[in-house]
């Protein structure tokens, strides 16, 4: 049975006003931002629901609601036992208070492991379980006329190399800036065969400037699409030659293995996380410095492209695929209601 509950939504008008006039001391409730707020809104309708009981696991991805479940639990208020999917940065001493934590990439749970030790501290309930990646939503193009059709379809030019990136569209974290920058010097690049750069994401505060840089050093070249349906995502990545992301740090983005398990080839900074995720199934270049992206993708040629868009898609099956995957969950499920 599917409950659908109803809540704020972090980028809307209204839930903005909301937080602008929220008092100054709300952070101390987890309602310091529009996200905060959101969750809120959400553990709100949700409550009644775990009050009433029936459940015995609450696997989320958003922290505050697993630290409220976990209070209310302290309290004998309900009996879920709640799992934080760990992918939104909290800091370790935030996660202590949790039982259950799911690490979504083993060097996450190494690093904690390692501060938890020198502090006398040990949480065996603690997992590393990967997100996954429906290889039936996200699939390459079945032949090129698939993905000409999905080009025309977006607005995308249907002729030339496409260079993708889904994130938000900002400066902070995702670097949207620096992606910008480097392929206008890419642009400028001879060689280079007529590519588009298509950013995907949701709107941010700089997303107006964003879209400004864009125009003024690649006039034409860039496509910025914002708040784009959940349905059309899988057309997108059939449109893209290449998947480029430009964050210098991940904890484990779903967008890499929606292109992966597209048959996208990834170009990712040089991290553990991101190297880990992209294996054979792409490239991780140093992206801290100006003119580290430029060199990459002036290097990757056209059967590049297609045995990494290969081995992306053996990659995502493999390791990150619905049936690799859920398994894992199910026999953490065990492990959590039996404690």
């Amino acid at each position: 049975k599917v409950i659908s509950l109803p809540c704020l939504r972090r980028y809307d008008d209204n839930t903005q006003r909301k937080v602008q006039r929220m008092p100054k001391w709300a952070w101390r409730w987890g309602l310091k931002d529009a996200y905060g707020l959101e969750q809120f809104s959400f553990w709100r309708h949700l409550w009644p629901q775990l009050r009433r009981g029936g459940f015995d696991i609450l696997h989320v991805q958003d922290p505050m609601v697993a630290r409220w479940c976990r209070r209310c639990r302290g309290l004998g208020l309900i009996q879920a036992k709640e799992i934080l999917a760990h992918g939104t940065e909290e800091s370790l001493d935030f996660l202590m208070p949790l039982d259950n934590v799911q690490h979504l990439a083993l060097w996450h749970l190494q690093e904690s492991e390692k501060e938890l030790r020198s502090r006398g501290i040990t949480r065996p309930n603690w997992v590393t379980i990967p997100n996954f990646v429906d290889g039936g939503i996200f699939r390459p193009p079945a032949d090129q006329e698939e993905r000409l059709s999905c080009r025309k379809r977006l607005g995308i030019p249907e002729g030339g190399l496409v260079l993708g990136c889904v994130a938000a569209v900002k400066k902070d974290h995702k670097r949207i800036d620096y992606l910008i920058r480097e392929f206008a010097q890419f642009l400028n690049d001879p060689a280079s065969p007529s590519p588009v750069l298509v950013i995907a994401g949701s709107r941010q505060q700089d997303t107006d400037e964003l879209s400004a840089l864009a125009h003024e050093l690649a006039q034409g070249r860039v496509r910025i699409i914002t708040d784009l349906p959940r349905e059309d995502m899988p057309d997108l990545y059939r449109c893209m030659d290449v998947f480029v992301l430009t964050s210098l740090f991940e904890m484990m983005p779903i967008a890499v293995l929606e292109s992966l398990a597209s048959g996208v080839p990834v170009v990712a900074n040089q991290h553990p996380v991101l190297e880990w995720m992209v294996g054979d199934g792409g490239v991780n270049t140093d992206m801290r410095d100006e003119g580290g992206l430029v060199a990459c993708l002036s290097s990757i040629g056209e059967e590049w492209i297609v045995q990494k868009g290969r081995a992306a898609r053996e990659r995502a099956i493999a390791s990150f695929s619905r049936e690799s995957v859920v398994g894992a969950y199910i026999e953490y499920y065990s492990q959590v209601a039996q404690v």
